[in-house]
């Protein structure tokens, strides 16, 4: 590692699924932090690395993915995997060698010790706890086993897990960046896992000794890990290693006041791209998930980092709101640039020889790029329009004098919208009688972009076109012009 940064955050998923709602907003705040500092004139620097020690679950796929998340929000690393590594200093499924030393140290400290306990008699231990009304801890079964009864333990073939050996007595304090001073007793921890009977590497373990190898400063993640940081903190102790601040932050709570999961409203990050949600709604949304701007405004990721303090971060949790991501994502859609709004219609295949004009007609009527292409067809396809049940019912009770009326102005040499509305209501059409029909017999909504622009865009031939279609559809037998 560089000495020259001086401030490190970092995100650490394991690839064991898609990223969701939850994984991105710790890793935007760890982002967000490290561009806070760099905008105070710090050297700080944001860390990826792939915590992917459960060689069961863990998938290349999902790293994949996640990877191209990031890079599709814009959220690139200074410290991390590069393009197309599987392997190196960044995964921890290749760090076995480094774990491996830090646990000799411990075992010849007499910090660690080998536990031979079945998981059926740690169950046993765990129930007989509870029913003395006892919180579940390891009971120190093997922390004192002679060499004698190890080598009977070997001979029958159980494989040992590796346990930290917790202090009978004492206390472990810190300040948590967010939530404050904190104090655990040792007594309440017991002697916990730092090595998995397969020989893999616990996430208690390797994820404290990465952070102090890899020089991270600040750990911010989940209040559900606040009770990790104490065996944490005494490991690096025991180490001799530093450890860095860390901050716990409230998780996101669902609709339904539960942690946020896919039962109630969250949603991978590729079910967001999928639907249309464009980058920088998703970060100006989560940016203000359980975190104080004062700046309401739509801001770019670089603006959301010089925005972002630790500070701001509230210590309860905050709740997830489709509503307001939708809201954030309307604002994105009218802020895209022209360019990118006429490439999502060709990404639809649709054809438009006024694709400008359209996009002004339509602009605050677009929440999500498929949008485009719905009102694209609306407006473009002269041959043929479908109409919502809403529309079919306006236009089935459209009476004789309106028609005539559309169909008398329509023959006029030049037409304009607002004489059109005038001539209608000199006919005693007013209100949702004028303007449902209206857009029923050119859009087939009865919603949508302002009027007069749709009359200005289609044009006489094909407002006429429209009218036609409108009765042929519901059998008016009246000729057109006639």
């Amino acid at each position: 590692m560089t000495n020259k940064v001086t401030i490190r955050s970092r995100f650490t998923p394991s690839p064991t699924g898609l990223m969701h709602l939850g994984n991105l907003r710790t890793a935007l705040f760890s982002y967000l932090f490290a561009k806070s500092q760099q905008a105070a004139g710090e050297k700080s620097a944001f860390l990826l690395r792939i915590e992917d020690t459960d060689a069961a679950r863990s998938k290349d796929e999902y790293t994949q993915a996640l990877i191209n998340d990031l890079h599709w929000l814009g959220m690139d690393w200074e410290e991390g995997p590069k393009a197309g590594e599987s392997t190196g200093e960044y995964f921890q499924s290749q760090r076995g060698e480094i774990y491996e030393t830090y646990y000799q140290q411990l075992l010849k400290q007499g910090d660690a010790f080998w536990c031979y306990c079945t998981e059926a008699e740690l169950s046993l231990q765990r129930k007989a706890q509870l029913q003395a009304g006892a919180a579940p801890r390891y009971a120190g079964t093997c922390r004192h086993l002679t060499e004698s009864q190890i080598a009977k333990k070997q001979a029958l073939g159980i494989k040992p897990a590796l346990r930290f050996k917790v202090a009978d007595a004492g206390e472990i304090r810190f300040n948590d960046l967010i939530q404050g001073p904190k104090l655990f007793n040792c007594a309440d921890l017991g002697d916990f896992i730092i090595q998995k009977q397969d020989g893999s590497a616990s996430f208690m373990f390797c994820n404290a000794v990465d952070d102090a190898l890899m020089e991270v400063t600040h750990v911010l993640r989940g209040e559900d890990h606040l009770t990790n940081t104490p065996r944490q903190l005494i490991i690096l102790q025991a180490l001799g290693l530093k450890a860095p601040h860390y901050a716990h932050m409230a998780l996101i709570l669902g609709f339904d006041g539960k942690p946020l999961s896919k039962r109630n409203g969250s949603h991978s990050i590729r079910e967001l791209r999928d639907g249309g949600y464009l980058q920088l709604a998703i970060l100006n949304y989560l940016a203000r998930l359980g975190h104080n701007i004062t700046d309401n405004s739509y801001l770019s990721l670089d603006e959301l980092g010089k925005a972002f303090a630790l500070g701001n971060i509230n210590k309860s949790a905050a709740r997830y709101d489709e509503m307001q991501l939708n809201n954030w994502q309307k604002i994105a859609v009218e802020k895209a640039d022209i360019a990118t709004q006429i490439e999502w219609l060709e990404k639809n295949n649709v054809h438009v020889q006024q694709a400008e004009k359209l996009l002004d007609v339509v602009k605050g009527n677009i929440s999500f790029p498929k949008d485009v292409e719905f009102w694209s067809q609306r407006l473009n396809n002269q041959d043929s329009l479908e109409y919502s049940q809403e529309a079919k019912g306006y236009l089935s009770k459209i009476d004789t004098k309106f028609w005539t009326c559309l169909k008398d102005y329509l023959k006029t040499d030049a037409i304009s919208y607002s004489a059109l509305i005038e001539a209608l209501k000199k006919e005693g059409f007013n209100g949702k009688a004028l303007f449902m029909p209206l857009r029923a017999i050119f859009t087939g909504e009865t919603h949508g972009p302002e009027l007069q622009k749709i009359f200005d865009f289609l044009g006489k031939d094909a407002l006429i076109q429209r009218v036609e279609l409108a009765q042929r559809k519901f059998m008016i037998r009246q000729q057109f012009m006639g």
